[in-house]
């Protein structure tokens, strides 16, 4: 006699496990440093470094929320490009901070303007060398601002 097979479960019968995340701790922010037009070529083609995209930013906070400004942790996890090219380059930074926090991050470096008391010295005008912070994209989850694939992120 022979023994009924069991058979497999129907796809009905599976179980879905889903997650929501409701709270995340991080916001992730995508930023170009945007020059004057007309900045001299020498200026727009440096590359931004992750030591001068701090120093903007802490700037930034600074003036737009004083001594409570600097205190906001910020991770800068790139900043690209890393090598210099005789052209100008898009400077975009990657930042994250703190959820709580973000808000008050996207008005200080959005009103902020930067570099203006530099001379000229062939003009005479005091405002050779403006950069400003430029909003490109804002999430609360990595894998979504950079469309799904990492590669805006992680690309060398």
């Amino acid at each position: 006699m022979t023994t009924p097979k069991r058979k497999a479960p129907a796809p009905s019968d599976s179980k879905v496990l889903t997650f929501t995340a409701r709270n995340p701790p991080w916001t992730y922010l995508k930023l170009q440093l945007v020059h004057q037009p007309n900045t001299s070529l020498a200026i727009q083609s440096t590359p931004l470094d992750p030591l001068t995209a701090r120093t903007h930013l802490t700037s930034a906070l600074s003036q737009f929320l004083g001594l409570a400004g600097t205190s906001i942790p910020i991770d800068i996890l790139k900043a690209s490009p890393e090598t210099a090219q005789p052209q100008p380059v898009e400077k975009i930074i990657w930042i994250r901070v703190p959820r709580q926090d973000a808000p008050a991050v996207v008005s200080a470096v959005s009103s902020w303007v930067g570099g203006g008391d530099q001379a000229d010295s062939e003009t005479g005008t005091g405002v050779v060398g403006s950069v400003a912070w430029r909003i490109c994209a804002k999430g609360n989850f990595l894998q979504a601002l950079v469309q799904g694939d990492g590669r805006g992120l992680f690309a060398v």
